[in-house]
């Protein structure tokens, strides 16, 4: 069986840094990344990388006035995380929980800079 690669040479996309995070996005896709905001609003991220064809801009100089531009479809709420503290011998023992709030996002738009 061949695998089919899922990058396509030809196409732009964009490594976009949101949350302590890296993803990487074209136009069209849907991304759940940490909440940025209401849904419905529109959001501009800068990008870390950008690929348009053969041509790779990466360093802040050439990166400069480019942007991904994205629009919030929806919140959602991630997994349960359950945790647990313990202490021997004191008594001390303290259950948590935690449910972290994701955005749904759609680019709209990728421009160079």
């Amino acid at each position: 069986m061949a695998a089919t690669p899922d990058i396509v040479a030809s196409a732009m996309y964009a490594v976009i840094r949101t949350g302590g995070k890296q993803y990487r996005v074209a136009e069209g896709d849907r991304v759940q990344v940490e909440r940025l905001g209401e849904p419905g609003s529109e959001v501009s991220l800068t990008p870390v990388m950008l690929v348009d064809g053969e041509t790779t801009l990466a360093t802040p100089a050439q990166l400069k006035g480019s942007s991904v531009s994205a629009r919030i479809i929806d919140e959602v709420k991630g997994p349960k995380i359950i945790g647990f503290t313990y202490k021997n011998k004191a008594n001390e023992r303290r259950r948590w929980g935690h449910r972290q709030t994701y955005a749904t996002i759609e680019i709209t738009g990728i421009t160079k800079g």
